[in-house]
Protein backbone atom coordinates (compact mmCIF):
# COMPACT_ATOMS: atom_id res chain seq x y z
CA UNK A 1 0.00 0.00 0.00
CA UNK A 2 1.46 3.72 -1.07
CA UNK A 3 0.11 6.71 0.08
CA UNK A 4 0.86 10.32 -1.64
CA UNK A 5 0.04 13.53 -0.66
CA UNK A 6 -0.49 15.95 -3.41
CA UNK A 7 -2.04 18.74 -0.72
CA UNK A 8 -2.93 20.22 1.91
CA UNK A 9 0.23 19.05 3.54
CA UNK A 10 2.33 22.27 5.71
CA UNK A 11 -0.62 23.97 4.39
CA UNK A 12 -4.61 23.95 4.57
CA UNK A 13 -5.64 24.01 1.10
CA UNK A 14 -5.66 21.61 -1.99
CA UNK A 15 -6.47 18.68 -0.48
CA UNK A 16 -5.59 15.62 -2.45
CA UNK A 17 -4.41 12.38 -1.31
CA UNK A 18 -3.65 9.27 -3.43
CA UNK A 19 -3.82 6.22 -2.47
CA UNK A 20 -2.59 2.97 -4.12
CA UNK A 21 -3.41 -0.54 -2.86
CA UNK A 22 -3.96 -3.47 -4.38
CA UNK A 23 -3.06 -2.38 -7.95
CA UNK A 24 -5.64 0.50 -7.50
CA UNK A 25 -5.84 4.30 -7.12
CA UNK A 26 -8.17 6.10 -5.08
CA UNK A 27 -7.88 9.43 -4.82
CA UNK A 28 -9.20 10.94 -1.00
CA UNK A 29 -10.68 14.72 -2.23
CA UNK A 30 -9.23 16.39 -5.07
CA UNK A 31 -9.26 20.45 -3.91
CA UNK A 32 -8.09 23.39 -5.56
CA UNK A 33 -5.34 25.27 -3.98
CA UNK A 34 -6.24 28.72 -2.70
CA UNK A 35 -3.53 31.25 -2.33
CA UNK A 36 -1.39 33.94 -4.49
CA UNK A 37 -3.70 34.16 -8.55
CA UNK A 38 -0.55 33.16 -10.16
CA UNK A 39 0.84 29.88 -8.12
CA UNK A 40 -2.35 28.94 -7.69
CA UNK A 41 -3.63 29.16 -11.48
CA UNK A 42 -0.13 26.80 -12.22
CA UNK A 43 -0.96 24.29 -9.45
CA UNK A 44 -4.39 23.64 -10.05
CA UNK A 45 -4.23 23.91 -13.61
CA UNK A 46 -1.66 20.74 -13.99
CA UNK A 47 -2.66 17.51 -12.17
CA UNK A 48 0.45 15.75 -9.81
CA UNK A 49 -0.88 12.45 -11.47
CA UNK A 50 -2.42 10.82 -14.64
CA UNK A 51 -6.23 11.44 -14.13
CA UNK A 52 -7.25 8.32 -15.83
CA UNK A 53 -5.12 6.42 -13.95
CA UNK A 54 -7.40 7.21 -11.27
CA UNK A 55 -9.87 4.57 -10.07
CA UNK A 56 -12.53 6.31 -7.88
CA UNK A 57 -12.30 9.85 -6.05
CA UNK A 58 -14.14 9.78 -2.76
CA UNK A 59 -14.58 13.20 -1.18
CA UNK A 60 -15.01 14.23 2.47
CA UNK A 61 -17.01 17.37 1.82
CA UNK A 62 -18.29 19.83 -0.51
CA UNK A 63 -15.87 22.71 0.26
CA UNK A 64 -13.91 24.29 -2.43
CA UNK A 65 -10.52 23.28 -1.36
CA UNK A 66 -11.48 19.87 -1.10
CA UNK A 67 -13.92 19.13 -3.91
CA UNK A 68 -12.72 22.27 -6.22
CA UNK A 69 -10.78 20.67 -9.11
CA UNK A 70 -13.22 17.76 -9.49
CA UNK A 71 -14.18 19.68 -12.86
CA UNK A 72 -10.50 19.83 -14.15
CA UNK A 73 -10.01 15.95 -12.78
CA UNK A 74 -12.94 14.54 -15.09
CA UNK A 75 -11.75 17.04 -17.96
CA UNK A 76 -8.24 15.49 -17.99
CA UNK A 77 -9.87 11.88 -18.37
CA UNK A 78 -10.94 10.47 -15.30
CA UNK A 79 -13.84 8.00 -15.70
CA UNK A 80 -14.60 6.59 -11.96
CA UNK A 81 -16.96 7.13 -9.56
CA UNK A 82 -17.37 10.31 -7.04
CA UNK A 83 -18.71 8.68 -3.69
CA UNK A 84 -19.28 11.45 -1.41
CA UNK A 85 -22.61 11.99 0.92
CA UNK A 86 -25.86 12.96 -0.20
CA UNK A 87 -25.92 16.48 0.70
CA UNK A 88 -22.13 17.02 -0.88
CA UNK A 89 -23.28 16.28 -4.36
CA UNK A 90 -26.28 18.37 -4.11
CA UNK A 91 -23.82 21.24 -2.35
CA UNK A 92 -21.00 20.40 -4.85
CA UNK A 93 -23.79 20.76 -7.69
CA UNK A 94 -23.93 24.46 -7.32
CA UNK A 95 -20.25 25.01 -5.61
CA UNK A 96 -18.67 23.87 -8.75
CA UNK A 97 -20.56 25.88 -10.99
CA UNK A 98 -20.06 28.59 -8.70
CA UNK A 99 -16.11 27.67 -9.01
CA UNK A 100 -16.05 28.11 -12.79
CA UNK A 101 -18.12 31.64 -13.20
CA UNK A 102 -15.40 33.12 -10.34
CA UNK A 103 -12.40 31.42 -12.89
CA UNK A 104 -14.01 33.10 -15.42
CA UNK A 105 -14.47 36.44 -14.07
CA UNK A 106 -10.87 36.24 -12.70
CA UNK A 107 -9.18 35.11 -16.17
CA UNK A 108 -10.98 37.70 -17.86
CA UNK A 109 -9.35 40.24 -15.62
CA UNK A 110 -6.39 38.64 -15.72
CA UNK A 111 -6.43 38.72 -19.80
CA UNK A 112 -7.04 42.59 -20.04
CA UNK A 113 -3.98 43.25 -17.97
CA UNK A 114 -1.71 40.32 -20.37
CA UNK A 115 -3.64 41.96 -23.38
CA UNK A 116 -2.18 44.68 -22.82
CA UNK A 117 1.31 43.46 -22.43
CA UNK A 118 1.05 41.55 -25.26
CA UNK A 119 1.33 38.06 -23.36
CA UNK A 120 -0.40 34.86 -23.96
CA UNK A 121 -4.16 34.44 -23.02
CA UNK A 122 -5.01 32.31 -20.55
CA UNK A 123 -7.79 29.99 -19.90
CA UNK A 124 -9.76 29.18 -16.91
CA UNK A 125 -9.03 25.65 -15.59
CA UNK A 126 -12.24 24.73 -16.44
CA UNK A 127 -16.09 26.11 -17.32
CA UNK A 128 -19.71 25.79 -16.28
CA UNK A 129 -19.50 23.21 -18.53
CA UNK A 130 -16.98 21.19 -16.98
CA UNK A 131 -18.60 21.24 -13.93
CA UNK A 132 -21.88 20.16 -15.17
CA UNK A 133 -20.32 17.45 -16.90
CA UNK A 134 -18.49 16.22 -13.63
CA UNK A 135 -22.15 16.05 -12.10
CA UNK A 136 -22.22 12.46 -13.72
CA UNK A 137 -19.75 10.70 -12.15
CA UNK A 138 -21.08 11.32 -8.55
CA UNK A 139 -22.81 8.57 -6.41
CA UNK A 140 -24.43 9.33 -2.87
CA UNK A 141 -24.27 6.88 -0.36
CA UNK A 142 -25.94 8.00 3.55
CA UNK A 143 -23.95 7.61 6.66
CA UNK A 144 -22.95 4.66 8.60
CA UNK A 145 -24.02 2.51 5.49
CA UNK A 146 -20.86 0.20 4.32
CA UNK A 147 -20.39 0.76 0.96
CA UNK A 148 -18.19 -1.74 -1.72
CA UNK A 149 -15.74 0.61 -3.23
CA UNK A 150 -13.68 -1.19 -5.06
CA UNK A 151 -12.86 -5.34 -4.88
CA UNK A 152 -12.17 -6.26 -1.09
CA UNK A 153 -12.59 -2.27 0.11
CA UNK A 154 -15.35 -1.20 1.93
CA UNK A 155 -16.03 2.56 2.65
CA UNK A 156 -18.16 3.85 5.72
CA UNK A 157 -18.79 7.55 5.70
CA UNK A 158 -18.87 8.76 9.44
CA UNK A 159 -20.42 12.67 10.49
CA UNK A 160 -17.59 14.60 10.58
CA UNK A 161 -20.00 17.90 12.14
CA UNK A 162 -18.24 20.32 9.94
CA UNK A 163 -20.50 21.11 7.01
CA UNK A 164 -23.66 19.48 6.13
CA UNK A 165 -22.77 16.69 4.50
CA UNK A 166 -18.98 16.40 5.64
CA UNK A 167 -17.50 12.55 6.22
CA UNK A 168 -15.04 11.09 8.01
CA UNK A 169 -14.12 8.20 5.44
CA UNK A 170 -13.43 5.21 6.46
CA UNK A 171 -12.05 2.25 4.42
CA UNK A 172 -11.69 -1.29 5.42
CA UNK A 173 -9.18 -2.97 3.26
CA UNK A 174 -8.38 -6.23 2.36
CA UNK A 175 -4.66 -5.85 1.46
CA UNK A 176 -3.48 -8.55 -0.64
CA UNK A 177 -0.05 -7.56 -0.73
CA UNK A 178 0.14 -8.31 2.94
CA UNK A 179 -2.55 -10.73 3.78
CA UNK A 180 -3.62 -8.47 6.29
CA UNK A 181 -6.81 -6.57 6.74
CA UNK A 182 -6.39 -2.52 7.42
CA UNK A 183 -8.89 -0.24 8.38
CA UNK A 184 -7.50 3.43 7.04
CA UNK A 185 -9.25 6.69 8.38
CA UNK A 186 -9.35 10.08 6.70
CA UNK A 187 -10.86 12.66 9.38
CA UNK A 188 -11.36 15.25 6.59
CA UNK A 189 -12.27 18.44 8.28
CA UNK A 190 -13.32 17.72 11.57
CA UNK A 191 -15.96 19.83 13.40
CA UNK A 192 -16.58 21.05 16.84
CA UNK A 193 -18.71 19.27 19.53
CA UNK A 194 -21.92 21.62 20.85
CA UNK A 195 -22.56 23.51 17.54
CA UNK A 196 -25.29 24.35 16.53
CA UNK A 197 -27.28 23.25 13.13
CA UNK A 198 -24.86 19.80 12.82
CA UNK A 199 -24.25 16.90 14.74
CA UNK A 200 -21.30 16.11 16.47
CA UNK A 201 -18.32 14.41 14.95
CA UNK A 202 -18.68 11.02 15.20
CA UNK A 203 -15.62 8.87 17.61
CA UNK A 204 -14.47 5.70 16.22
CA UNK A 205 -12.63 3.48 18.10
CA UNK A 206 -9.89 1.87 15.48
CA UNK A 207 -7.66 2.70 12.91
CA UNK A 208 -4.69 1.57 11.30
CA UNK A 209 -3.16 4.45 9.10
CA UNK A 210 -4.95 7.80 10.45
CA UNK A 211 -4.83 10.74 8.29
CA UNK A 212 -5.82 13.76 10.08
CA UNK A 213 -6.00 17.29 10.29
CA UNK A 214 -4.16 19.48 12.03
CA UNK A 215 -5.82 23.56 11.16
CA UNK A 216 -5.83 24.36 14.55
CA UNK A 217 -3.34 21.81 16.11
CA UNK A 218 -1.92 24.49 18.22
CA UNK A 219 -4.90 26.88 18.97
CA UNK A 220 -7.72 26.56 21.79
CA UNK A 221 -10.83 28.05 20.25
CA UNK A 222 -12.86 30.76 22.75
CA UNK A 223 -16.04 29.18 24.40
CA UNK A 224 -19.31 28.94 21.83
CA UNK A 225 -20.88 31.26 24.50
CA UNK A 226 -18.03 33.72 24.14
CA UNK A 227 -18.16 33.61 20.20
CA UNK A 228 -22.19 34.46 20.30
CA UNK A 229 -21.45 37.26 23.02
CA UNK A 230 -18.53 39.20 20.87
CA UNK A 231 -21.18 39.07 18.08
CA UNK A 232 -24.32 40.66 19.77
CA UNK A 233 -21.44 43.27 21.10
CA UNK A 234 -19.76 43.76 17.42
CA UNK A 235 -23.05 44.32 16.24
CA UNK A 236 -24.74 47.06 18.91
CA UNK A 237 -21.60 48.61 18.56
CA UNK A 238 -21.54 49.22 15.12
CA UNK A 239 -25.23 49.71 15.50
CA UNK A 240 -24.40 52.98 18.04
CA UNK A 241 -22.26 54.25 15.81
CA UNK A 242 -24.64 54.61 12.65
CA UNK A 243 -22.50 52.27 10.95
CA UNK A 244 -22.32 49.15 8.50
CA UNK A 245 -21.67 45.49 9.63
CA UNK A 246 -19.84 43.73 6.76
CA UNK A 247 -19.04 40.27 7.12
CA UNK A 248 -16.83 38.13 4.42
CA UNK A 249 -18.57 34.71 5.78
CA UNK A 250 -17.71 31.19 3.13
CA UNK A 251 -21.31 30.51 1.68
CA UNK A 252 -21.59 26.75 2.64
CA UNK A 253 -21.57 26.32 6.76
CA UNK A 254 -20.11 29.59 8.28
CA UNK A 255 -22.73 31.88 6.56
CA UNK A 256 -26.09 29.46 7.61
CA UNK A 257 -24.44 29.47 11.31
CA UNK A 258 -24.05 33.23 11.41
CA UNK A 259 -27.72 33.61 9.78
CA UNK A 260 -29.13 31.24 13.10
CA UNK A 261 -26.98 32.73 15.51
CA UNK A 262 -28.28 36.29 14.73
CA UNK A 263 -31.68 35.01 14.42
CA UNK A 264 -31.31 33.56 18.41
CA UNK A 265 -30.16 37.51 19.04
CA UNK A 266 -33.17 38.64 17.54
CA UNK A 267 -35.50 36.53 19.07
CA UNK A 268 -34.00 37.23 22.63
CA UNK A 269 -34.14 41.07 21.51
CA UNK A 270 -29.94 41.14 22.51
CA UNK A 271 -29.68 43.10 18.98
CA UNK A 272 -31.80 45.84 17.36
CA UNK A 273 -35.18 43.39 16.03
CA UNK A 274 -35.15 46.54 13.55
CA UNK A 275 -32.12 45.99 12.30
CA UNK A 276 -31.50 44.48 8.85
CA UNK A 277 -29.76 41.68 8.12
CA UNK A 278 -28.71 41.21 4.33
CA UNK A 279 -27.50 37.71 2.68
CA UNK A 280 -25.81 38.84 -0.72
CA UNK A 281 -25.03 35.93 -2.22
CA UNK A 282 -26.40 33.72 -4.78
CA UNK A 283 -24.03 30.77 -3.70
CA UNK A 284 -25.29 30.86 -0.28
CA UNK A 285 -28.46 31.54 -1.01
CA UNK A 286 -28.80 28.13 -2.81
CA UNK A 287 -26.70 26.13 -0.36
CA UNK A 288 -29.31 27.57 2.32
CA UNK A 289 -31.35 25.82 0.54
CA UNK A 290 -29.92 22.45 0.67
CA UNK A 291 -29.50 23.18 4.40
CA UNK A 292 -33.42 23.37 4.49
CA UNK A 293 -33.41 20.08 2.70
CA UNK A 294 -31.11 18.05 4.88
CA UNK A 295 -33.09 18.12 8.14
CA UNK A 296 -31.74 14.17 8.98
CA UNK A 297 -28.10 15.99 9.43
CA UNK A 298 -29.77 18.97 12.14
CA UNK A 299 -28.08 18.25 16.03
CA UNK A 300 -31.27 18.66 18.65
CA UNK A 301 -30.36 22.25 19.41
CA UNK A 302 -31.89 23.40 16.16
CA UNK A 303 -34.71 20.43 16.13
CA UNK A 304 -35.59 22.24 19.70
CA UNK A 305 -35.22 25.88 18.37
CA UNK A 306 -37.76 25.07 15.50
CA UNK A 307 -40.07 23.11 17.92
CA UNK A 308 -40.16 25.95 20.29
CA UNK A 309 -40.87 28.04 17.29
CA UNK A 310 -43.31 26.27 16.05
CA UNK A 311 -41.45 24.72 13.47
CA UNK A 312 -40.13 28.64 11.95
CA UNK A 313 -37.22 28.39 9.51
CA UNK A 314 -34.13 28.79 11.35
CA UNK A 315 -32.70 30.70 8.44
CA UNK A 316 -34.98 33.26 7.91
CA UNK A 317 -37.00 36.23 9.46
CA UNK A 318 -38.59 39.35 9.70
CA UNK A 319 -35.42 41.52 8.88
CA UNK A 320 -33.85 38.80 6.93
CA UNK A 321 -33.12 39.47 3.15
CA UNK A 322 -31.81 37.28 0.88
CA UNK A 323 -30.48 39.46 -2.19
CA UNK A 324 -29.91 37.35 -5.33
CA UNK A 325 -29.89 39.74 -8.50
CA UNK A 326 -26.93 42.10 -9.13
CA UNK A 327 -28.87 45.17 -9.20
CA UNK A 328 -30.48 44.00 -5.49
CA UNK A 329 -26.73 43.52 -4.30
CA UNK A 330 -25.82 47.25 -5.88
CA UNK A 331 -28.96 48.96 -4.03
CA UNK A 332 -26.77 48.35 -0.95
CA UNK A 333 -24.50 50.40 -2.25
CA UNK A 334 -26.98 53.27 -1.03
CA UNK A 335 -27.98 52.32 2.57
CA UNK A 336 -27.68 55.00 4.65
CA UNK A 337 -28.81 53.21 8.03
CA UNK A 338 -27.22 50.56 10.05
CA UNK A 339 -27.62 46.98 8.33
CA UNK A 340 -25.82 43.62 8.44
CA UNK A 341 -24.41 42.10 5.10
CA UNK A 342 -22.86 38.93 5.22
CA UNK A 343 -21.23 37.85 1.35
CA UNK A 344 -19.04 35.51 0.08
CA UNK A 345 -16.50 34.80 -0.41
CA UNK A 346 -15.15 34.31 2.96
CA UNK A 347 -11.30 34.97 2.48
CA UNK A 348 -12.64 38.24 0.81
CA UNK A 349 -11.04 36.88 -3.07
CA UNK A 350 -13.86 37.08 -4.89
CA UNK A 351 -17.75 37.73 -5.62
CA UNK A 352 -19.90 40.55 -4.08
CA UNK A 353 -17.77 40.83 -0.67
CA UNK A 354 -15.39 42.98 -3.01
CA UNK A 355 -17.77 45.69 -3.80
CA UNK A 356 -19.08 45.90 -0.28
CA UNK A 357 -16.05 46.38 1.17
CA UNK A 358 -14.55 48.75 -1.93
CA UNK A 359 -17.85 50.62 -1.09
CA UNK A 360 -17.36 50.97 3.22
CA UNK A 361 -13.95 50.48 4.04
CA UNK A 362 -13.22 53.53 4.58
CA UNK A 363 -15.64 54.69 6.74
CA UNK A 364 -15.17 54.23 10.45
CA UNK A 365 -18.02 54.07 11.41
CA UNK A 366 -18.25 50.60 9.57
CA UNK A 367 -17.10 47.24 10.79
CA UNK A 368 -15.49 44.08 8.82
CA UNK A 369 -15.94 41.40 10.92
CA UNK A 370 -13.86 38.00 10.09
CA UNK A 371 -15.50 35.05 10.95
CA UNK A 372 -13.06 32.45 9.57
CA UNK A 373 -9.65 31.15 8.88
CA UNK A 374 -7.85 33.46 6.21
CA UNK A 375 -5.03 31.83 4.28
CA UNK A 376 -1.65 34.04 3.28
CA UNK A 377 -2.13 35.98 0.17
CA UNK A 378 -5.52 36.80 0.76
CA UNK A 379 -7.27 40.30 1.15
CA UNK A 380 -9.09 38.73 4.03
CA UNK A 381 -5.58 37.95 5.17
CA UNK A 382 -4.50 41.73 4.89
CA UNK A 383 -7.55 42.91 6.48
CA UNK A 384 -7.26 40.72 9.20
CA UNK A 385 -3.49 42.08 9.60
CA UNK A 386 -5.27 45.68 9.69
CA UNK A 387 -2.98 46.41 6.89
CA UNK A 388 -3.11 50.58 6.54
CA UNK A 389 -3.86 50.71 2.26
CA UNK A 390 -5.47 47.67 1.05
CA UNK A 391 -5.72 46.77 -3.00
CA UNK A 392 -9.36 46.09 -3.93
CA UNK A 393 -10.02 45.34 -7.71
CA UNK A 394 -6.34 46.85 -8.23
CA UNK A 395 -7.40 49.77 -6.86
CA UNK A 396 -6.00 51.56 -3.11
CA UNK A 397 -8.38 52.02 -0.42
CA UNK A 398 -7.34 53.66 3.26
CA UNK A 399 -8.51 50.81 6.10
CA UNK A 400 -10.87 53.05 8.27
CA UNK A 401 -13.05 50.76 9.21
CA UNK A 402 -13.47 49.17 12.78
CA UNK A 403 -12.02 45.08 11.89
CA UNK A 404 -13.02 42.80 14.25
CA UNK A 405 -12.18 38.94 14.39
CA UNK A 406 -14.43 36.00 15.89
CA UNK A 407 -12.33 32.95 16.16
CA UNK A 408 -15.10 30.99 18.33
CA UNK A 409 -17.40 30.34 15.07
CA UNK A 410 -14.56 28.07 13.41
CA UNK A 411 -16.12 24.40 11.63
CA UNK A 412 -13.06 23.13 12.71
CA UNK A 413 -11.89 21.52 15.81
CA UNK A 414 -8.82 22.81 18.04
CA UNK A 415 -6.20 21.11 19.48
CA UNK A 416 -8.31 20.22 22.54
CA UNK A 417 -11.30 18.73 20.54
CA UNK A 418 -9.05 16.92 18.09
CA UNK A 419 -7.08 15.09 20.91
CA UNK A 420 -10.63 14.31 22.18
CA UNK A 421 -11.25 12.54 18.86
CA UNK A 422 -8.65 10.66 19.15
CA UNK A 423 -8.54 10.00 22.50
CA UNK A 424 -11.37 7.53 21.57
CA UNK A 425 -9.35 4.98 19.77
CA UNK A 426 -8.53 2.23 21.86
CA UNK A 427 -4.95 1.80 20.58
CA UNK A 428 -2.60 4.08 18.70
CA UNK A 429 -3.04 3.62 14.69
CA UNK A 430 0.55 2.08 13.57
CA UNK A 431 0.86 4.90 10.87
CA UNK A 432 -0.44 8.31 11.75
CA UNK A 433 -0.27 11.41 8.54
CA UNK A 434 -1.18 15.03 9.72
CA UNK A 435 -2.04 17.24 7.20
CA UNK A 436 -4.35 20.23 6.76
CA UNK A 437 -2.58 22.30 8.76
CA UNK A 438 0.34 25.40 8.62
CA UNK A 439 3.40 24.03 9.53
CA UNK A 440 3.39 25.47 13.32
CA UNK A 441 -0.23 23.74 13.82
CA UNK A 442 0.65 20.65 12.27
CA UNK A 443 3.91 19.92 13.99
CA UNK A 444 2.42 21.27 17.60
CA UNK A 445 -0.59 18.73 16.90
CA UNK A 446 1.80 15.40 15.92
CA UNK A 447 4.14 16.28 18.97
CA UNK A 448 1.24 16.63 21.40
CA UNK A 449 -0.07 13.11 19.57
CA UNK A 450 2.80 11.75 20.62
CA UNK A 451 3.53 13.16 23.65
CA UNK A 452 0.18 12.77 25.06
CA UNK A 453 -1.46 9.89 23.79
CA UNK A 454 1.78 8.08 23.10
CA UNK A 455 1.09 7.75 19.33
CA UNK A 456 4.25 6.44 16.92
CA UNK A 457 5.24 6.69 13.77
CA UNK A 458 3.24 10.54 13.38
CA UNK A 459 4.75 12.20 10.28
CA UNK A 460 3.97 15.81 8.79
CA UNK A 461 4.58 15.25 4.92
CA UNK A 462 5.69 17.39 2.45
CA UNK A 463 3.69 17.79 -0.79
CA UNK A 464 4.49 15.15 -3.08
CA UNK A 465 6.05 13.08 -0.50
CA UNK A 466 5.06 9.18 -0.63
CA UNK A 467 4.72 6.32 1.55
CA UNK A 468 5.09 2.66 1.56
CA UNK A 469 2.97 0.75 4.37
CA UNK A 470 3.30 -3.06 4.14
Amino acid sequence: MDIQFHGAVRTVTGSQHLLTVNGRKILLDCGLYQGSRQASYQRNQNLPFNAADIDVLVLSHAHIDHSGNVPNLVKSGFRGDIVCTYATRDLCAIMLRDSANIQNYDIQYLNKKRARKNLPLLAPIYTVEDAIECLKHFVGIGYGRPFKLLPGITLTFLDAGHILGSAIVMLDIEDQATGQDVRLVFSGDLGRPDRPILRDPTFIDRADILIIESTYGNRLHPALEEASDKLEKIINATYARGGKLIVPAFAVGRTQELVYRIHKLVESRDIPPNLPIYVDSPLAIDATGIYRLHPESYDEEIAQFMLANHGSDPFGFDMMRYTRTTSESKELNFLREPAVIISASGMAEAGRILHHLKNNVEDPRNTILIVGWQAPDTLGRRLVEKQPIVKIFGEEYQLKAQVETINGFSAHADRRELLAWTGHLQKPPQHTFIVHGEEEAAFSFANALQEEQGFLNVTVPELGQAFAIG
